[in-house]
C-alpha cells in the first residue's frame, strides 16, 4: 500500500473512531435522559454519530482493500489501535458535562466538516456534506442547553462551569495535526485542523459569555488519541461495545 493510500486509510479510521466513541457515549443516555424528549433527542444524536462512523469505516475498508468490513473495524480492533480524540471517550458524567462536551465537539465539527466538504476526495466530501447538516442541528441544541444551564439555577451554573473546567484542556488535540495528515492536506484531501481553532474559539467563547460562564484558562492540555494513547476509559467502553461480536464472532444483524 502506497504512503498516501495508507495515510487516507488512517484518516478515515480516525474519523470513524471519533464518531463511534462519542456516539456510543451518547447512547448511554438512552432511558437515562433528564426527561422523555431529551432522552429521545440524545439517542437520535447518538445515531447520527454512529451512522457517520459507518460511512467512514466502510470507506476505510474500501481504501484498504483487504476484505475487512465496517464491523471488523468497529468491533475487532484493540484499544491501542483506536485513533479518536480523548474528549470523545470520556464517561458521560452528569447532563451538564455531556452538554459541555457536545458544545466543544459540535463547534469543532461545524468548521471541520465545512472544510472537508471541499475535499478533492469525492467520498469524503459527500460524507462531510451530510455530516455538516447534522452538526448544524447538534450545535443549535448544545448552544441552547449551555445557555439554559449557565444562566439557570445556581446549581446548574456551577455544574456546567465545572464541566468546562474539566474538559477545556482536551480541546487542544483537535487542532494538532497527525504526522501523516499533512500529505493529505497538500493533496487537497484532508483539512488543516491547525487552522480551525480561531473559528472554534469564537463560537465557544461567544456561547460561554452569553451563558454567563467563565472561559477556562488555557493552562493545561492533553492529547495522544491520534497516536493510540488513551485514557483508561476507552478500554471499558470497548469491552461493552465489542462484547457480542467477540463472544459470537461473525454474527450479523
Amino acid at each position: 500500500m502506497e504512503f498516501q493510500q495508507k495515510s487516507l486509510l488512517n484518516y478515515c479510521i480516525a474519523l470513524g473512531d471519533d464518531s463511534l466513541t462519542l456516539g456510543h457515549r451518547l447512547s448511554e443516555w438512552c432511558r437515562n435522559g433528564p426527561f422523555l424528549e431529551e432522552d429521545l433527542a440524545l439517542t437520535n444524536v447518538s445515531l447520527d454519530f454512529i451512522g457517520r462512523a459507518r460511512l467512514f469505516y466502510s470507506y476505510a475498508a474500501e481504501v484498504e482493500g483487504q476484505g475487512r468490513s465496517e464491523d471488523d473495524l468497529a468491533y475487532l480492533r484493540d484499544c491501542r489501535e483506536y485513533r479518536n480524540f480523548l474528549i470523545n471517550e470520556l464517561p458521560i458524567g452528569d447532563f451538564a458535562f455531556t452538554m459541555a462536551r457536545q458544545l466543544m465537539v459540535d463547534a469543532y465539527d461545524m468548521v471541520f466538516f465545512a472544510g472537508l466538504a471541499q475535499s478533492k476526495d469525492p467520498m469524503l466530501a459527500a460524507i462531510a456534506a451530510k455530516a455538516i447538516k447534522e452538526s448544524r442541528y447538534h450545535l443549535r441544541r448544545s448552544e441552547d442547553w449551555i445557555k439554559r444551564l449557565g444562566d439557570g439555577t445556581e446549581e446548574s451554573h456551577e455544574r456546567v462551569q465545572n464541566a468546562f473546567n474539566q474538559l477545556w484542556g482536551y480541546a487542544a488535540e483537535m487542532f494538532e495535526m497527525a504526522d501523516d495528515e499533512q500529505q493529505l492536506v497538500d493533496a487537497g484531501i484532508a483539512v488543516n485542523r491547525s487552522e480551525l481553532k480561531p473559528d472554534w474559539t469564537s463560537t465557544v467563547h461567544s456561547v460561554l459569555k452569553e451563558a454567563t460562564l467563565d472561559i477556562p484558562a488555557d493552562d493545561w492540555a492533553i492529547g495522544g488519541g491520534r497516536e493510540g494513547e488513551h485514557t483508561e476509559h476507552l478500554g471499558f467502553l470497548l469491552a461493552e461495545l465489542q462484547f457480542l461480536q467477540r463472544t459470537y464472532p461473525g454474527q450479523q444483524w
